[in-house]
Formats: C-alpha cells, structure tokens, sequence
C-alpha cells in the first residue's frame, strides 16, 4: 500500500500526465459473484470512454494502452480480488502502481490529467500503525499492525521461574499449635510472581510508549486485571489514542489477533477523528486555527494555510470531481486528509456541509 508521502509524490509527479486510475470494491464474499467486479470494471471503463469521448483517435489510442496496462495487471486474478479492494495508476506507457488494498474501495475509473486520488484516502488510515498488545502476569505479547501487515516483534516474559520456590522455608520445628513458622513456598512464589510482573509492566509500558510514538494507536488485551495494571504505567499522551478490547485474548491466532484489533482500531480511529472535528469546530466558531464549509475550507486551501483537510465519506461519494481538487490542493502543500465515515461523519456534514479544516494559522478578515 501507499503511504501519505508516496500518494502524494505520485499525485504530484504525474499531474501533468494523463492517466487512467481505477478503483474497484474487492469486498465479495459470495463465490457465485466471485468474478463480478470484472462486469463491474467494464461497465466503468465505457462511462469513463463516454467522458473522453471525442477527444480524438491519438489519445483513443493512449487509453487503450493504459487499459490493457491495468487489464494485465488483473489478469493474474481469475476470481476474487485478493483483498478488500483494488487500486491502479497507467500513463500508456506504464503502469504506475496496481496493488490490492485492505479497504473496501468504489468502483470508479477516469481518464483525466494526474491520478484521481481522493478514493485513495480512506486506504491511508492503514499507514498508521496500530500496537496490540495482549499481556497476563506472566507474559505479553506485541503485534504491530501497519499498512495492512500484521507482525508479532516482541515477545516478553515476566521472571516467573517457579521450578526452585519449594516448601524449603517452612519450619518443621514441633509447636503447640497448629500452622507453620516462616513462608510458605507458595507464598513466595506468589510473592516472585507478584515481583516479576511489576518489572515486566514496566519494561512493556516504556517499550510501548516508545513504539507507538506521537502518531500511532495502541490496543490492549488478556486478562483484566493485568490490563488494569499495566494502565497506570503508561504515558498520560497515549490515554487519547489506546482503547482496551475484551475480546482480545493472549492464545488468539495471528489471524483472530488481526481481525480483532482491525475492528477495534476503526473504532479507536472514529474516536480520533472525532475528537480532532471536535478541536476544529471550536477553534473555527472562536475565530482561531480551523475552517468550517466549502467557501472557507477553499480560501484557506488557496492560502495554503491547511494543516489537516477533513472531508466526509458523503462528501466524497456525493461531489467525487470536487473532493478530488480539494484532496489534491491539500497534497500540494503536503497537508494530512482525513475522510471521516460514521458518526463523526454526519456531523460533518452538518456543522460544515462535508468539508473542515485545521489551520497552520489564521489571518486578520478584512
């Protein structure tokens, strides 16, 4: 998958170019309907020959070639698409980038000058990584989720070595009551358990600060009452950005792990947003550093004073060609979008008809 730089480099390398982009939803589950995006891709590419129609036989001719292009990069798939979508850049003489990607993506082909790169927004949220970490009194374990890969770097463990903790300490002195003298050597090794967890909640909380950074989410699982304590360790700049998840669990499968921390990263992802609408909103009604509306959000695109573009899905869906000048003005001055879905969604559209910004600074209104 692309990163934020990498789309953007594209979208600015190729802005002179025409290209064909295409986008296809691989989101199928029904193996009757196994080859059903192939309909879907030819019904797209006439209303994309509809569009360019009458623009003469020589860039005809360039279309077809960057068809056949794309053409040849899906045809090593004879049924599903291998993800939930799939995205594709052609000039006629090469094809830019054809990859599968971990979003469900809609259907849309254009020929046009410089690659269509709103849709591709959405898939950006997979760039940011997501840390899980699944821990219990005796071990952790750390998954790092990025871009759609997900790897297992670290695997802790709390000094918990019981095999020498026996009864050794107890007192075998006769006594006129009943009991023993001294610790028992399960209490000792109740104690060392105790011991050996605290050092391990501690080592894990620097090492998660230290890998989810400034920008990345955390996911935390296993048992509860470890979760909790390992809570209090963890740095106060993280509380915003980290959801617990009971039904991760330390024995899950890579593949359970996966599916399990993609749904609470969305979530966890929605809050964020959510909260950042939240900043730009009063910010914007306060007269500061955020922009509310299409007229406003425009003006401070030209003035290249955006920092982040906030955009809804309806939005998107609703003025396709208008959401892609937008996304590209923002790339032009490497501005962060974020397309919001769900509830952060509606009240974009309510509060700014789809369209907000946070600014790098504000001006005096004239």
């Amino acid at each position: 998958m692309l990163t934020h730089d990498e789309l953007v480099d594209l979208y600015r390398d190729l802005r002179q170019e025409k290209v064909l982009s295409v986008y296809l939803d691989g989101n199928a589950t029904d193996f009757a309907e196994r080859t059903a995006w192939k309909r879907r891709l030819e019904q797209q590419v006439n209303e994309a020959r509809k569009l360019a129609n009458g623009v003469g036989p020589e860039e005809e001719a360039e279309f077809d070639r960057a068809l056949k292009l794309i053409e040849k990069s899906l045809g090593q798939h004879d049924n599903f698409l291998p993800d939930r979508g799939w995205v594709g850049f052609a000039t006629p003489s090469e094809l830019v980038y054809g990859k599968p990607v971990r979003v469900p993506m809609p259907d849309l082909v254009r020929w046009e000058g410089g690659i269509r790169v709103a849709p591709y927004v959405r898939a950006l949220k997979q760039e940011r990584l997501v840390l899980t970490v699944l821990v219990d009194s005796r071990r952790a374990r750390i998954f790092e989720y990025r871009s759609g890969a997900l790897g297992e770097p670290e695997n802790l463990n709390a000094e918990t070595f019981l095999g020498d903790l026996t009864d050794i300490n107890v007192s075998k002195r006769a006594t006129s009551h009943s009991g023993v003298r001294g610790k028992t050597g399960t209490d000792a090794a109740q104690k060392f358990l105790e011991v050996g967890s605290e050092r391990m909640l501690k080592k894990l909380a620097e090492l998660v600060a230290e890998r989810v950074g400034q920008d990345g989410l955390l996911v935390l699982g296993g048992t509860p009452e470890v979760v909790a304590a390992l809570r209090p360790h963890l740095p106060n700049r993280l509380k915003d950005r980290m959801v617990e998840e009971s039904a991760l669990r330390l024995e899950m499968s890579d593949a359970e792990v996966r599916d399990a921390l993609e749904k609470a990263a969305s979530r966890l992802n929605q809050r964020v947003q959510g909260e950042l609408l939240d900043e730009v909103i009063d910010q914007a009604r306060a007269g500061g550093k955020g922009s509310l509306g299409p007229d406003k959000v425009e003006r401070a695109l030209k003035e290249a004073r955006v920092d982040t573009l906030l955009v809804s899905r309806n939005f998107m869906n609703g003025s396709p060609d208008y959401a892609d000048h937008l996304v590209g003005s923002a790339f032009e001055q490497h501005a962060e979008v974020e397309e919001l879905s769900g509830e952060g969604a509606e009240r974009l559209d309510m509060e700014g008809e789809g369209l907000a910004a946070r600014l790098r600074y504000t001006i005096r209104e004239e």
